[in-house]
């Protein structure tokens, strides 16, 4: 075992996960308002977006690194499994950190630790929110392991004429859905994970040392493999999946940020339909009439499809990440009810009628 390789992958994720946040700081910032109020003032709280300026950015330096023979690009998969190891241990230290440095929620301490105390903690009126920092940092991490992962499967295929170019599909799909969310990143300000999670364990050790590696589980069981010899149509109907997949998240998460702007206004021709009960107001139309998480069946949708154009549907672990999302996802959708019908009463009653599937038109 090379101990000095050990340590330089182990510590190479702190290292990232440091420019990157330097990153944040540095790069000009869009500052606008969101839609969560601050637990203790009641105002609307502050944010500042520059995500996708952060990815442009820490592209450049991993390109540049690896031109000038500083870092090579395929670092980050040789390793890999020192790197996972490094981000563990640095989500599970901040999960203690973020939980343990504010007061018990009267829970036992298990539970405040999974789910956390507080909600959205931020340094200096949003100059930093954690939530946003934890998504940050996982997606641009994504990236460059999604980089590094490409680079070492061209580099050991080039010479033999073995590449997989559905490998590479999938990487540049996982590269969609990095560039995707930064885009779109205040659109998340209006999400599931904004506006109902506490900050613990689930998202700390989640965004800081989950996000990054798993969601690559796909591509880092299959990098190392040859061109499988599936035909063309075969990632016709990977990119058909996906794309419908991305439709449907991106749809979904578009259609209720523009409904809580401005109820009038129409969404890609959709003249919004809703019901109220004079206080809360909910959208019944569009992609939210198809069904109550129309979204989450999207990002099922997408995980599938990266795992299918790996090309190895034989190997197991190209179906971790699909699979993740189902348990994940269909949990949420129970919770998310549970939340709404606290907080809309009769009105999310109405509304289930309305709208029937919770999940999947047609059938769940």
């Amino acid at each position: 075992m090379d101990f000095k390789l050990m340590i330089l992958g182990f510590i190479t994720p702190l290292i990232a996960y440091a420019i990157i946040t330097l990153l944040h700081v540095i790069i000009p910032v869009k500052k606008i308002k969101g839609y969560v109020k601050n637990e203790k003032t009641g105002e609307v709280m502050n944010y500042r977006i520059n995500g996708i300026f952060v990815l442009w950015a820490s592209i450049i330096i991993w390109f540049a690194l690896g031109y000038f023979n500083i870092v090579r690009y395929t670092w980050l998969y040789e390793i890999r499994w020192y790197g996972l190891a490094g981000a563990v241990v640095i989500g599970l230290v901040f999960s203690f950190v973020i939980v343990c440095k504010h007061p018990s929620t009267g829970k036992k301490f298990l539970a405040d630790f999974w789910f956390g105390r507080i909600k959205d903690p931020q340094v200096k009126d949003g100059f930093i929110d954690a939530k946003m920092w934890f998504y940050l940092i996982g997606a641009v991490m994504l990236q460059l392991n999604v980089l590094s992962f490409a680079a070492f499967h061209w580099n050991t295929f080039l010479a033999s004429g073995n590449i997989n170019y559905g490998f590479l599909l999938g990487c540049i799909m996982s590269t969609w859905f990095c560039w995707d969310y930064l885009t779109f990143e205040k659109i998340h300000l209006y999400t599931y994970d904004f506006i109902a999670e506490r900050t613990g364990f689930k998202l700390s050790f989640g965004c800081l040392g989950f996000y990054p590696y798993f969601y690559a589980v796909s591509l880092w069981a299959t990098a190392h493999l040859p061109n499988p010899g599936y035909p063309t149509w075969f990632m016709i109907i990977c990119i058909a999946i996906f794309i419908g997949g991305w439709l449907l998240t991106r749809g979904a998460n578009m259609q209720k940020y523009f409904f809580k702007l401005d109820p009038n206004k129409k969404f890609m021709c959709i003249q919004p339909q809703s019901i109220t009960n004079g206080t809360h107001t909910l959208l019944v139309n569009g992609y939210w009439g198809a069904s109550r998480h129309i979204n989450y069946l999207g990002e099922i949708l997408q995980a599938v499809a990266i795992a299918l154009a790996a090309g190895y549907p034989e190997v197991w672990l190209v179906w971790l990440y699909p699979a993740y999302y189902v348990g994940l996802l269909f949990t949420r959708q129970a919770d998310d009810d549970k939340i709404c019908k606290a907080k809309y009463g009769e009105l999310w009653d109405q509304y289930v009628k309305k709208v029937k599937y919770r999940i999947i038109p047609f059938i769940y």
